[in-house]
């Protein structure tokens, strides 16, 4: 298997979804502006520090699932989709997506963010094989718990094992922005920083990893 791994925001996307999607809710109404944005700018900043307790942070979102069902849910987050992500989607990240599809390459999502917010925006790039942080369902509904290893930081490299099951890779590529994900760019054969932050930027030409700018320009 030649394996391509891609992390989602500041990477695919020109946003955080995660964040964004915290401040859709506030947008729409939806949540108590200001305890709820003042949750999810100090969950952003932990995350950027490199200091986010992924469980904390997963149940803080997961949280609104629990209220509603399922098909308001998939309504909403298409919402969502339309009114903040798809103009969020890099089209050097699509690019990049169809170089490996073309030259037969196994992609895979691999994220932070949780299945709820990610899967719908990785599908929508064209990958369907996704590794995020789980949101527990019991009998239909959101319970607000994570289950599994949060797919953060070394928790990456332990999901990603548990998906490949022995599996033999013979090259690999991983595309990310962030010193969070420092474990799965040294993991890849072929590492690429992509507008990485200040820590990933170092490490990367310490490294001699492959820096890309991907942005979208206002």
């Amino acid at each position: 298997m030649k394996l391509a791994l891609f992390d989602l925001d500041h990477t695919l996307l020109n946003t955080d979804s995660d964040h964004s999607w915290g401040e859709f809710l506030v947008n729409e109404g939806l949540v108590d502006p200001i305890h709820h944005r003042a949750m999810n700018d100090k969950f952003y900043d932990d995350y950027k520090k490199g200091q986010l307790d992924p469980i904390a942070y997963n149940e803080f979102v997961f949280q609104f699932l629990t209220q509603h069902d399922t098909s308001y849910l998939t309504e909403l987050h298409e919402l969502f989709m339309k009114k903040v992500i798809r103009a969020q989607m890099r089209p050097e990240g699509f690019a990049a997506i169809q170089r490996h599809q073309e030259a037969g390459h196994q992609l895979v999502g691999i994220t932070a963010t949780s299945d709820f917010i990610t899967a719908p925006i990785f599908r929508e790039f064209g990958i369907t094989e996704i590794i995020a942080t789980n949101a527990e369902i019991v009998d239909g509904k959101y319970t607000g718990k994570v289950i599994n290893t949060p797919c953060y930081q070394k928790g990456k490299l332990v999901r990603l094992n548990q998906w490949l099951e022995g599996r033999d890779v013979t090259e690999s590529w991983a595309y990310s922005d962030s010193i969070n994900d420092r474990f799965l760019l040294e993991y890849a054969d072929h590492a690429i920083a992509v507008n990485p932050d200040d820590r990933l930027e170092i490490l990367a030409k310490e490294q001699g990893w492959d820096i890309q700018d991907w942005s979208i320009q206002a």
